[in-house]
């Protein structure tokens, strides 16, 4: 039975009601006390058992975020088929596309909720069985109900994961690792969507929907072999199952007395009331890191990625680039590859230095399609100049993939997760992955209006978006860079 700090049950505000759907299991305890009454291990095991541990609680929560980018790029590859087989309009299956997001959406508003009494792992349980039930509606599905059912259980899904999974890996990551394992998050997005575009190459839309179930139905069993985040079992009271995660995590033998001091404290003098007032929030230590976090995640989606990625097969015949599913999964794999570089320069050159980079490489990409496209207007398609022209629109895209990819993708999230105050995260964390869906929606449902109205002139809304991101990054975005994440949250007061 765990048992509760003092401290922190005196400032619980009713927090003894609230226990780990999926408890710390007892073998972390029998490993503890067997590795501690070893002397046999040197420090090198040491080091790779810490490593371990970190990195399969990370790949086992990164399956999540894989399902996530699946849902994504699950409607590209299927589009043709699906309308065909279920005899669907245009109009049907962009309700169906959309559906998604608005499921996100409502998952987003629980995100925090659920988290927050059930844990962290409890609610990726939880975010699973509607995503398994979604696809298997999909794959089953005769007409439209079925299949807007299982779009809006996929989104739910998907909303919860959003959230969780950042959440997650920020309070069990060491401070000089945070940024790289944070930015698995999104590398994880991208290989799903990635998957969803090589594989509805040369599976039929059924199947395809058939093998979206997997990363849920791998994950279940997962996560009940990680441990529950150390910082949610802090504020929840449950000091001794809190000091045996944070052992595991960091290894039998390092002594972690200090990262659990520093959770003590943050959680003490946070916990001390369970809910603040909303006047509290003019207060510097929440609305500066509730600004940045929100506006991080709502300039994301502005940037008007999802507008590309979603539409990218059409961009491309606009260009007039013959072969748009080659080129639309050349985007996908140039994703993977900007996203994962992206994870191991993070923790180097800083969260900052790559959302400045990122959003300068946006606002050159942008102008470069645009221009492309307002050149193309102005020559006859039997002019050399013509061929050329859709090339260029094609660089501009890749480098704008690839801008978004360095930082604008995977970094908003890592910083959302550290900078928000802990007895605020959950309502704060849910209202900005509220915001990011929402933001989403927008993009994606004016996207194909904004296009068929002028190629070029969409491309220059998203440019000076993301001029206002790149300002906003230089004026408003702190490094959080080699701090821990009590030390960032005590830097806001």
């Amino acid at each position: 039975m765990a048992t509760r700090d003092p401290e922190i049950e005196e400032g619980g505000g009713g927090s003894s009601l609230k226990k780990p759907l999926l408890h710390t299991g007892s073998w972390y305890r029998m490993s503890g006390m067997s590795s501690r009454q070893s002397s046999m291990l040197a420090s090198s095991a040491q080091m790779l058992r810490e490593s371990v541990s970190i990195f399969l609680c990370v790949s086992i929560v990164a399956l999540g975020p894989i399902q996530f980018g699946f849902t994504c790029g699950y409607s590209n590859p299927t589009q043709a088929d699906i309308i065909t087989d279920l005899k669907l309009k245009i109009s049907e299956f962009s309700v169906f596309g959309a559906l998604a997001n608005v499921g996100a959406m409502v998952g987003a508003i629980a995100s925090g909720q659920i988290a927050e009494n059930i844990g962290r792992k409890g609610s990726l349980m939880i975010a699973a069985i509607p995503n398994i039930l979604g696809w298997l509606a999909i794959s089953f599905a005769r007409d439209s109900s079925f299949l807007y059912m299982g779009r809006l259980l996929e989104g739910f899904g998907v909303g919860v994961i959003s959230y969780t999974v950042p959440v997650y890996i920020a309070e069990i990551a060491p401070q000089n690792m945070r940024g790289s394992l944070g930015s698995v998050n999104q590398l994880s997005v991208t290989i799903g969507i990635l998957l969803a575009y090589l594989l509805g190459l040369f599976i039929p839309w059924r199947g395809l929907a058939v093998l979206g179930t997997l990363p849920c139905i791998f994950l279940i069993p997962g996560l009940f072999f990680i441990p529950e985040s150390p910082r949610w079992l802090a504020k929840m009271g449950f000091m001794e199952d809190c000091e045996t995660s944070l052992q595991v995590l960091r290894g039998f033998d390092t002594d972690i007395s200090l990262e659990l001091n520093e959770i003590k404290r943050s959680v003490a003098t946070s916990g001390k009331r369970a809910t603040i007032r909303f006047s509290e929030l003019k207060r510097r230590r929440y609305w500066y890191p509730l600004m940045v976090g929100i506006g991080l995640l709502l300039l994301q989606q502005l940037s008007g990625i999802n507008g590309v990625l979603f539409y990218s097969s059409n961009i491309f015949k606009s260009a007039g680039i013959s072969s748009s599913k080659s080129a639309t999964f050349g985007l996908g794999a140039i994703q993977v590859a900007a996203t994962a570089i992206t994870t191991s320069l993070v923790d180097k050159s800083g969260r900052r230095a790559l959302l400045t980079l990122s959003s300068f490489l946006l606002v050159a990409s942008n102008l470069l399609v645009s221009m492309s496209f307002f050149l193309k207007s102005l020559v006859s398609k039997d002019s050399s100049l013509y061929d050329f022209f859709g090339m260029l629109a094609l660089i501009g895209l890749l480098i704008m993939v690839t801008g978004f990819s360095l930082g604008l993708g995977p970094i908003p999230w890592v910083i959302m997760s550290e900078i928000l105050p802990v007895n605020i995260k959950s309502l704060a964390g849910s209202v900005a992955t509220l915001f990011n869906w929402l933001a989403a929606s927008i993009i994606t449902m004016t996207a194909p209006l904004l296009l068929d109205w002028s190629s070029g002139g969409t491309f220059i809304l998203y440019a000076a978006v993301c001029t206002f991101t790149l300002y906003f990054v230089k004026s408003w975005v702190p490094e959080t860079k080699g701090k821990t994440l009590e030390e960032i949250q005590f830097s806001f007061r």
